[in-house]
């Protein structure tokens, strides 16, 4: 009997594809879902793989539930980083952009990062504060190194506190966004462009 064109293509998932599909469902059930009412049968039963499996890349739920977070985490760093040399207006211009098109193409990633801000385990809400700060220090330094922008703002806790809550009302506004798209994604752009120049400019 001639295999299934499933079978024929199925082949084994490496040590880091595995991973990173189970991340992948894992980001899609914890933005679907509470923490509490997402279940480690479930995950595995939609990546096809056994209980033990799962438990042998994360051994409990929170250490599965941090992985998602932080790997979120990683891919937004990654395509926020600033760039030496750059104005950072421009880099703001860029920075938004990536950012958009992340929350765009990775939505439920996007939604499952910041519910670990509601999640009562702190060994979670801490990978989730660390990836925020990593976010605010990126942006500060990208202020930082502009000549132009330098002088007018410092290394000062007002830069700092402007930082933290732009951030703070882009991730609302991007929940929002992805939830209720009313808004094009460059009406969403210019609004956050705005809103950061604005609280950046003396």
């Amino acid at each position: 009997m001639a295999a299934k064109p499933e079978q024929r293509t199925r082949r084994r998932l490496s040590t880091e594809e595995r991973r990173e599909q189970l991340l992948s469902v894992g980001a899609r059930l914890f933005a679907q879902s509470p923490y509490d009412d997402v279940w480690i049968e479930q995950v595995a039963e939609i990546a096809g793989v056994s209980r033990g499996l799962l438990y042998h890349y994360f051994p409990t739920k929170r250490d599965f539930f941090a992985a998602v977070v932080q790997h979120e985490s990683a891919r937004m760093l990654r395509l926020m980083a600033a760039v030496p040399g750059i104005p950072v207006r421009e880099q703001i211009d860029t920075g938004i952009d990536r950012f958009l098109a992340y929350v765009e193409n990775h939505a439920e990633g996007f939604r499952a990062f910041h519910r670990a801000e509601a999640a009562g385990d702190p060994v979670v809400r801490e990978v989730y504060r660390t990836g925020m700060a990593g976010h605010e220090r990126q942006i500060m330094d990208a202020v930082l190194a502009d000549p132009a922008m330098a002088p007018l703002v410092g290394d000062t806790p007002a830069l700092r506190l402007a930082v933290h809550g732009w951030l703070a009302f882009m991730v609302a506004v991007c929940l929002d966004w992805v939830e209720n798209p009313e808004l094009t994604r460059a009406q969403v752009h210019a609004l956050c462009a705005r809103a950061l120049l604005g609280a950046l400019t003396p």
